[in-house]
């Protein structure tokens, strides 16, 4: 069976992660979820593409990839399926936009048909029946993930779409010179969209000029630095403190190697 690896943005203080956990074990018995986060800032996909890019690397060919990070959810927005050597299964809202520049999907698939969990085992309020249309990670996502988790074809998921007509995010990776603040991380550090920059050579972001390090403690404390993160892309940190405050970083903002 295949193993399903689980993102989204529910956090922990509710039981939506371990509600869509149990769907899954109740659709395809035995199947092992892990967890890959569920505290990324509610509705931040670019957030969210990042942790599935930094992620990736590690998943084995034939997971099931299930990312649930949907501020578009009850709306028009598509659900999908897709197949590259790993599945995946979320909203088609770009979430997907830098994993698939590593694993480039080759067909994907149209989630049709919601399947709210039938309550057994408890007793029957009149009116009662768990539905709405807010919980597609409980009633879409996670039976489309054990369907594939089984081994069953996509096929048997809904119609496929062409791969071009899916939705990605306007990120570019990039050698350089030219980059952007593509998110921060909980330490307030940034990560950019750079795939490289030389060991003591110069970075500007905000007005500042930065020294390219290989990592904090080459910084006094509250020194702000670069150094490529461990995703393999370049990272604006202060020592022992956050870039993001200290420096006034922005998402999207202009980085450039000197």
């Amino acid at each position: 069976m295949r193993p399903v690896y689980f993102l989204s943005d529910f956090g922990l203080e509710d039981p939506y992660a371990g509600i869509v956990q149990a769907v899954l074990e109740a659709r395809a018995p035995g199947v092992r979820v892990v967890h890959l986060a569920h505290g990324l800032p509610p509705g931040d996909l670019r957030r969210a593409a990042y942790a599935l890019f930094e992620a990736l690397p590690y998943l084995p060919p034939g997971a099931v990839l299930l990312a649930v990070v949907d501020p578009g959810v009850g709306t028009g927005r598509r659900a999908v399926a897709a197949w590259g050597e790993r599945l995946y299964v979320g909203p088609d809202n770009g979430i997907f936009t830098l994993a698939w520049l590593l694993d480039p999907p080759q067909k994907a698939f149209l989630l049709k048909t919601l399947s709210p969990p039938r309550p057994e085992g408890v007793n029957p309020l009149p009116g009662w029946q768990p539905g709405g249309h807010t919980f597609h990670g409980r009633d879409l996502f996670a039976p489309a993930a054990a369907h594939l988790a089984l081994g069953l074809p996509p096929e048997g998921l809904g119609p496929e779409v062409p791969v071009e007509d899916l939705v990605r995010l306007p990120l570019k990776l990039s050698p350089g010179p030219t980059g952007e603040v593509l998110t921060f991380d909980r330490f307030g550090n940034a990560i950019t969209t750079l795939l490289s920059a030389p060991l003591g050579g110069w970075v500007e972001v905000a007005g500042k000029r930065l020294r390219v390090l290989r990592t904090f403690g080459e910084a006094r404390e509250g020194e702000a630095l670069a150094y490529l993160g461990s995703a393999g892309l370049l990272e604006i940190a202060v020592n022992r403190g956050s870039a993001r405050e200290a420096l006034g970083l922005r998402e999207g903002m202009p980085v450039r190697l000197l």
